[in-house]
């Protein structure tokens, strides 16, 4: 019998970690060692080591950073890191009947997981551009700006009133255009990736309806694809005040080119979410 096996994409900052937290909850096989928490991500990754550990070792052996935000111009695993990967598939296949994992690193390599996965369900979540560039900016200032709360007085005093604005703008320009690159790779390769599958093994979900559409996201997963999950609330991993806020993060600054890109890619990816809500409705009037 073959495996049942999700695979959930999504960028960087796109509600990956908190589906899987609830589909976690609700029963599925995410992982037995996950990256535990951290800036950004209080509650946890609910990232596969095993995947996670992978795919950074890739994109180091390519020149590119670890955290995949300036992923290379070539992301084809060598024909060695394509046995790793799917020395990782047959264990977790072993182990599992029904499993699936997220890492966001995972887009990057979508086409080779396509060919080891012939079977594989995707979930997929989407954010958008200017949503998800402003919440990585936001993230690792943070870590600048802890490390300042941390120091003396006239220290913190200092940075709060004279030199955190401007440092933030800095930040701001220093990253706003990789941050833009980042996404567009990532969703390209989505995007690519929805292209070639078809529509009975992908399911398309937006960050921003994650709460509204759980109930039917769910019931898709368990009726019309083969998971066998008992429900849980969405409420119960869901925390309001940890999700950013929409904001303007496309000034002058940033390349026109990238953003023109940027918005058909969108467009492109929106026709995509839009068929899957035609099909969470019709299955909801089914039921």
């Amino acid at each position: 019998m073959a495996n049942d096996v999700l695979v959930i994409a999504g960028m960087h900052r796109s509600g990956t970690s908190l589906i899987t937290h609830w589909l976690h909850d609700c029963g599925l096989q995410v992982g037995e060692n996950l990256v535990g928490a951290g800036t950004g991500n209080v509650e946890g990754h609910f990232e596969d080591e095993g995947f996670f550990q992978l795919h950074q070792q890739i994109l180091v052996d390519k020149g590119a950073h670890p955290d995949g935000l300036g992923p290379p111009e070539t992301m084809t695993p060598t024909r060695q890191e394509q046995a790793q990967m799917h020395a990782l598939i047959t264990a977790r296949n072993a182990s599992f009947q029904q499993w699936g994992w997220k890492e966001p690193r995972t887009c990057l390599f979508l086409d080779t997981y396509s060919a080891l996965l012939p079977e594989a369900k995707y979930l997929v979540l989407l954010r958008d551009y200017q949503e998800v560039v402003h919440s990585l900016l936001k993230r690792d200032f943070s870590l600048l700006d802890n490390k300042y709360r941390g120091k003396s007085w006239p220290h913190r005093t200092a940075w709060k009133y004279f030199y955190r604005a401007m440092r933030l703008e800095q930040h701001r320009r220093k990253h706003r255009d990789r941050y833009l690159k980042a996404w567009l790779a990532y969703n390209q390769m989505i995007l690519k990736t929805l292209r070639a599958l078809p529509e009975d093994r992908y399911l398309v979900v937006s960050y921003q309806s994650m709460q509204s559409e759980c109930a039917e996201v769910f019931s898709f997963l368990s009726s019309h694809w083969p998971f066998k999950l008992q429900y849980k609330q969405f409420s119960s991993v869901y925390r309001k005040e940890l999700i950013s806020r929409k904001a303007d993060v496309a000034p002058a600054a940033v390349s026109p080119e990238l953003l023109d890109q940027a918005q058909q890619l969108d467009a492109s990816l929106q026709s995509y979410l839009q068929r899957s809500r035609q099909r969470l409705a019709e299955l909801a009037i089914l039921r």
